[in-house]
């Protein structure tokens, strides 16, 4: 438990440096996250970093999280670039003979698909250009309030059971409590920043925070409880790897920004 909270503190206090001091400082911590991540997720799979369908799951990934609009480049249209990705990566079905079978690829463009834009997402809401660490810090708010909740109510009232095949631990009552206080602090951001932040947004926000951040975390619990595997790395000390630490946030910022809740003013 020690462990788990010096690091804990650690690297919150880098993370939300960084994310104040936004920029390449954020794009950087996102990139360094996102491929670390990818590659707990081929290491799940069974590939090797080196592994060609790996390498390309790599580059997708950095395609996704490349900031074209920094270098005033055109970005690609999006559908291409997944569907030139699925191409290299079938090519090498053939190529090795189907010692990589179809469902490996599969995989890999899950992947990509999984952490590459999930992180992308998050750096498009903090460099909007309007209001981004605002928005930033009210979507992690709001995620963290979730989990603190899920935690505490948990503990204290928990007693029926969400999901036993794939997390034991997490009760209904927990969800619920993660829900109502992922509400709470995000109509307090709304209350503190009124004249940007209308009450109605703030509970999308919070609402989207809670459910679709439960959910993320109960998918990566589905998938290792598959893989027979406790956490994705050892990256963090007592919190384990990127993909569990980060396994809400690449889906709670997609669905916040498709549902066009952030960015902020947008």
């Amino acid at each position: 438990m020690k462990q788990r909270i010096i690091t804990g503190l650690i690297g919150g206090a880098v993370f939300v440096a960084l994310t104040v001091a936004g920029g390449w400082f954020f794009y950087g911590l996102l990139l360094l996250l996102a491929l670390i991540g990818f590659f707990e997720y081929t290491r799940m799979n069974g590939l090797l970093w080196k592994h060609p369908a790996s390498l390309i799951g790599f580059a997708g990934v950095l395609v996704l999280l490349f900031p074209w609009n920094e270098f005033d480049v055109h970005q690609p249209d999006g559908i291409h670039m997944f569907w030139l990705l699925m191409f290299l990566v079938l090519t090498i079905t053939v190529l090795t003979k189907n010692k990589m079978t179809i469902d490996d690829a599969a995989l890999m463009l899950l992947g990509v698909l999984y952490v590459g834009y999930g992180f992308y997402a998050m750096f498009e809401v903090r460099n909007a250009e309007a209001h981004g660490l605002l928005a930033t810090f009210l979507a992690f708010g709001s995620i963290w309030a979730s989990d603190i909740g899920a935690y505490f109510c948990g503990k204290a009232f928990g007693k029926t059971k969400l999901w036993p095949s794939i997390s034991p631990n997490k009760t209904i009552e927990g969800s619920l409590g993660g829900v109502v206080l992922s509400l709470i602090v995000a109509v307090l951001f709304s209350f503190v920043y009124p004249d940007i932040i209308s009450i109605g947004r703030a509970l999308g926000i919070g609402l989207i925070a809670a459910v679709a951040g439960q959910l993320g975390d109960l998918i990566q619990s589905a998938y290792k409880r598959i893989r027979g595997i406790k956490d994705t790395g050892t990256i963090l000390p007592g919190h384990g790897g990127v993909l569990d630490r980060c396994d809400s946030w690449i889906i709670v910022f997609p669905f916040l920004i498709m549902t066009q809740l952030l960015p902020l003013g947008g």
